[in-house]
């Protein structure tokens, strides 16, 4: 036991499986049995998949976020990361967002870290490419679309136009299509305010290395939703990848080049490195090893589960795992949650079972698909109802599906708001050039385009 007067459940991580373990931790646990910290390097938990709808500002990017805190007055939140355990002393090394590291001690742990964007040696990706992970990059993929346009209309350059106006996407899983779907519409409805952008002056490309896209809903509503991008003008590749994107010039391994302002990568996920420094079995893939109670194997005070676990799918059979999304990452978090307090006090563990009950993926405003319980397949505007319906249930918090809700449903009678706001990521230029002192640099500097957005744009 640690040197803390109650046992210490340390929770790693503050995503789905993170909050949701917590929060069901703290409802079973009785008042003063145990302290419960949670150690993220954000200060909420975001729900993943209203990020398309963020980006194409159908969901203010304030409510796919849930403040820990707030839905955790109860634990102990540390804004952080942990860095290593050592499972003999049962210590964390944890590092703040500021000063030196500091050791905790545990006497439970909860291994959430979750997954990171799997990326691969790619010439050019790390310096040009946008994930689609955090909000944060959701809120920059929408700022710098919107900007692009802004570029393109104002400028007589036909080369740095044909650029700006040119989005690359690879990963045809469901954030690259539903990324792309949202995005598309986005553009779509904006370029209707721009005088001299036309929705056929854009070029939306998407890139997958797989023979198809949207797996997870089977080949029928995959060839669906192919089709259905296709006739809103995405060109779609199967069965390829992009090579390189130096300076933004991406080339394709089907022998495409194109320049293009915009490279958004959704090419799958992996579970997060710092793994590796927790002294846990990890399967093939970079997975913690769990046994069906979420256990991780040869422990019996460390849990796991969520993208970053490898959990056996008792309802699909021997040799089947979980696959890492959200809808088992909730469930899995309540039996962990359980098994975290049987545990503690020295009662059997359950097992983690759950057949899967389908997959929904919008595509844009009314567009969508949705295979229901394995049988049941929706495309169009039912889908995109099922989508709606289904994650406005899901996101965590009475508080968040309100708000959801009511921007919903403001948008059905007000139109989609265009406006970038690009400048949030340099809030202070224009008050230092303001209040610098002048000097001949300055003074000759004065005549030049002002850095920030400027640059920005002419990089892009």
């Amino acid at each position: 036991m640690s040197t803390t007067e109650r046992p210490r459940i340390l929770v790693v991580g503050g995503g789905y499986v993170g909050l949701y373990a917590a929060r069901r931790i703290l409802k079973k646990m009785r008042f003063g049995e145990a302290t419960v910290t949670v150690v993220d390097p954000r200060s909420y938990m975001t729900y993943q998949p209203f990020l398309p709808e963020a980006a194409a500002g159908s969901i203010s990017p304030r409510h796919v976020v849930v403040p820990l805190r707030r839905v955790l007055p109860k634990a102990e939140v540390l804004t952080g990361r942990v860095t290593s355990v050592d499972q003999d002393r049962k210590v964390a090394v944890i590092e703040p967002l500021v000063g030196e590291k500091y050791e905790l001690p545990f006497d439970y742990l909860v291994v959430a870290l979750g997954a990171v964007s799997r990326t691969f040696p790619i010439p050019g990706l790390a310096e040009n490419g946008i994930g689609m992970k955090g909000v944060e990059e959701a809120v920059d993929l929408r700022n710098h679309i919107l900007e692009q346009l802004d570029l393109a209309d104002s400028t007589t350059d036909e080369e740095l136009r044909r650029k700006a106006l040119t989005f690359v996407f690879v990963g045809g899983g469901f954030a690259g299509a539903e990324t792309i779907g949202e995005v598309e519409d986005m553009a779509r409805d904006a370029c209707k305010y721009y005088t001299n952008v036309k929705r056929e002056d854009m070029r939306f490309i998407l890139v997958e290395a797989a023979n198809r896209i949207l797996p997870e809903v089977g080949p029928e509503l995959g060839t669906w939703g192919l089709e259905h991008l296709r006739e809103r003008g995405i060109e779609i590749y199967l069965e390829t990848s992009m090579k390189s994107c130096i300076d933004k010039h991406v080339v394709l391994a089907n022998g495409l080049e194109v320049d293009a302002s915009t490279i958004v990568w959704t090419a799958g996920v992996k579970p997060n490195p710092a793994l590796a420094n927790f002294g846990v079995p990890l399967g093939p893939r970079g997975h913690v090893d769990t046994l069906p109670t979420l256990q991780v194997k040869g422990t019996d005070y460390i849990w796991a589960a969520g993208d970053n676990a490898q959990v056996p799918d008792l309802a699909a059979g021997e040799g089947a795992w979980c696959p890492p999304n959200a809808q088992h990452a909730l469930r899995q978090a309540k039996v962990l949650g359980d098994n975290v307090i049987s545990g503690m006090r020295g009662f059997p563990q359950h097992e983690y079972k759950h057949k899967n009950m389908g997959a929904v993926a919008g595509l844009g405003l009314h567009k969508g698909v949705a295979l229901l319980f394995g049988k049941i397949r929706l495309k169009g505007r039912l889908a995109w109802y099922c989508h709606r319906g289904y994650h406005g249930m899901a996101v965590p918090t009475f508080n968040r599906k309100f708000r959801v809700l009511a921007d919903w449903t403001l948008a059905m009678f007000l139109k989609r708001d265009v406006v970038a706001l690009g400048a949030l990521e340099n809030p202070r230029e224009e008050f230092y050039e303001a209040a610098a002192p002048v000097t001949a640099a300055a003074a000759a500097k004065a005549t030049q385009p002002a850095p920030g957005r400027a640059e920005k744009a002419k990089a892009s």
